[in-house]
């Protein structure tokens, strides 16, 4: 077992995130770097100053600007949109650990004869006039859906997608424009087989694929392990004693925390070298919601002492601080959280208002990180200028 008092543990992880230090990801071909060490990043739609995907990469990839992920996406077709960690974004080479997902759409989706009865329409008319969104299909009927009725034609699209017959081909804004996988996708990623036998096989890449997208990770109920099919604490406990037997994952004991943690037995030279006392240069970094490193609060809060609730879907009254709040990393600590929007019309950048953790002072070498950071997100929203008045440290 390795033993790592509690700033190793940050140094460690963040070091492993790429977020302390100088950059180590840059351009688009940081971005595929990144993307293949953690194996997704979670998307959500929701755009305040960035998508959740664009907010992860600007804090790793030095130079990153969203174009190169929607090229990557939806041009060079190297990354694609589908389920990991819910709705997410996989280098298309992972394409075939999925393979049961894609089975169990074709077997037991909601709403499957209504989807099936008109499927081969579907695809010819995506045949013959490429692609399209749910709007270009005159199916207005309407059915049962995952969270309420929806038109027959995006629970057709949607399902399609699922089963791997459909791709994302684009998107404009939060619109998708659906095409048939097998017009964009090489025959070598569609024709792939299964690479696990069992689930209990696809269980275990994924349990290491997620401490992989963490750098540690404890072996109990967290979001961490959303997603992963069939799996409950027994599966969970079967999972991490075999890794373990397989010298795929080593314990990690950290201070103050009586849980044993777990990391990649490829990390142990990292986990070595964060005990050595070498200084490395702090950086600030604006910090995604469903960033990867927040993905178990539990142990944020165990590691780093920081407290994080995404409050967008806590009712105003009740929230705490702000419906998008972003955490700010600094050096190895979460020195607060701030709230920016990016007011498109406007090209303006606003910077509504900065919470300073207890005991965090407001000293020059903050401010003067602070001011550099808020430039850079501005120049990532491609803001022309940033309002605030001046930034409130509460």
């Amino acid at each position: 077992m390795i033993t790592l008092n509690n700033f190793e543990a940050r140094k460690f992880i963040l070091l492993k995130q790429g977020l302390l230090g100088p950059y180590m990801f840059s351009g688009k071909e940081g971005i595929l770097e990144f993307v293949d060490q953690v194996g997704c990043i979670q998307f959500d739609p929701i755009d305040i100053c960035g998508k959740n995907p664009e907010l992860v990469l600007q804090s790793r990839v030095e130079g990153f600007k969203k174009s190169m992920l929607y090229d990557l996406l939806y041009d060079e077709r190297k990354l694609i949109d589908y389920f990991d960690k819910n709705l997410s974004i996989i280098d298309l080479r992972d394409w075939k650990h999925f393979a049961h997902i894609r089975e169990y759409y074709r077997n037991h989706s909601r709403g499957r004869s209504d989807v099936d009865s008109i499927e081969q329409e579907i695809k010819q008319l995506l045949k013959e006039n490429g692609p399209m969104c749910s709007k270009d299909f005159k199916m207005d009927r309407k059915i049962d859906w995952y969270w309420s009725e929806t038109k027959l034609s995006r629970a057709a699209l949607e399902t399609l997608y699922f089963r791997g017959d459909l791709i994302v081909h684009h998107k404009k804004g939060a619109i998708k424009y659906y095409d048939l996988s097998e017009k964009h996708l090489p025959d070598d990623i569609l024709e792939a087989e299964d690479p696990h036998d069992t689930m209990f096989d696809h269980q275990k890449w994924r349990v290491l694929r997620r401490i992989a997208s963490v750098g540690l990770l404890w072996n109990k109920s967290s979001d961490a392990f959303l997603y992963i099919e069939g799996f409950n604490a027994k599966n969970r406990n079967d999972v991490f004693e075999t890794l373990f037997n397989e010298g795929k994952i080593i314990k990690v004991s950290v201070e103050g925390i009586k849980e044993t943690l777990y990391a990649l037995k490829e990390d142990l030279k990292l986990l070595n070298e964060v005990k050595q006392s070498a200084r490395l240069k702090k950086r600030m970094e604006f910090m995604a919601p469903l960033d990867n490193l927040m993905w178990d609060r539990k142990l944020i809060k165990a590691i780093f002492d920081f407290d994080y609730k995404w409050e967008i879907y806590t009712p105003e009254s009740q929230r705490k601080y702000g419906y998008y709040v972003l955490p700010v990393l600094f050096g190895t600590q979460f020195i607060g959280r701030i709230e920016v929007i990016n007011d498109r019309k406007r090209s303006v950048l606003l910077v509504k208002k900065l919470w300073l953790e207890n005991g965090v002072e407001a000293t020059s070498e903050l401010k003067s990180h602070l001011t550099e950071c808020i430039e850079r997100f501005s120049k990532f929203n491609q803001c022309e200028e940033i309002e605030m008045d001046p930034i409130n440290f509460a």
